[in-house]
């Protein structure tokens, strides 16, 4: 390539909307500053200015993918509608962005998790599942969902929602649509929320 498609004060801009297509059509181990920079027409050592390393560049990507994904949620959740609609707004939100990006939300996870993450990825990342949380408990508030632990509730939805999400990325559901199974989640999850903890010993394990 040796147009460059970009300002020469855009690199970084240029940079990160490359290494995302990257990734998206090669992984994450088809993705080097070097091919980068031949790819955008600048010398070697000019993403190195804006990256010091591979990981810099994922890190940079994470935080990009955060903040787009959680734009989605958080305009979900102000939709105008009840509680419940909102939250199938909100779920239909992270899945279908999971979707459309698996290969991105996989780095998103695991760079947030990553041991040299800073506290600014750390902080991003979990305002996604806040905004649940805070809807969560919203509705716990109005009386329409009962009581509980508002954290672990949120969590659970974000795992049965993230489950579904790539499975469907993968092809993996034998013609169900995403949209059916992202209703048929959301309805089992809001009833059971609805519903309340099950009693001590009510589980079934050991029957």
């Amino acid at each position: 390539m040796t147009d460059q498609p970009y300002h020469h004060g855009k690199l970084r801009e240029a940079l990160l909307a490359r290494a995302r297509e990257v990734i998206e059509e090669a992984g994450v181990e088809g993705l080097s500053l070097r091919q980068l920079a031949r790819d955008l027409g600048v010398s070697h050592a000019a993403p190195g200015k804006h990256f010091r390393d591979k990981q810099a560049l994922l890190d940079a990507l994470a935080l990009d993918g955060f903040r787009s994904m959680n734009a989605r949620i958080t305009r979900a959740s102000k939709a105008a509608g009840g509680h419940r609609s909102r939250f199938v707004r909100i779920a239909r939100a992270y899945v279908d962005f999971a979707v459309a990006h698996p290969v991105l939300l996989a780095v998103m996870h695991s760079t947030k998790h990553h041991p040299d993450a800073s506290d600014e990825l750390r902080s991003i990342g979990e305002d996604g599942i806040a905004v649940a949380r805070a809807l969560i408990a919203e509705a716990q508030d109005a009386g329409e969902l009962a009581p509980g632990d508002r954290e672990m509730l949120a969590l659970v939805c974000f795992v049965n929602l993230h489950g579904a999400a790539v499975l469907a990325a993968g092809n993996l559901l034998d013609g169900t649509s995403i949209d059916a199974l992202t209703v048929a989640t959301t309805d089992l999850l809001w009833a059971g929320m609805a519903a309340g903890p099950a009693p001590q010993g009510a589980s079934g394990i050991g029957a």
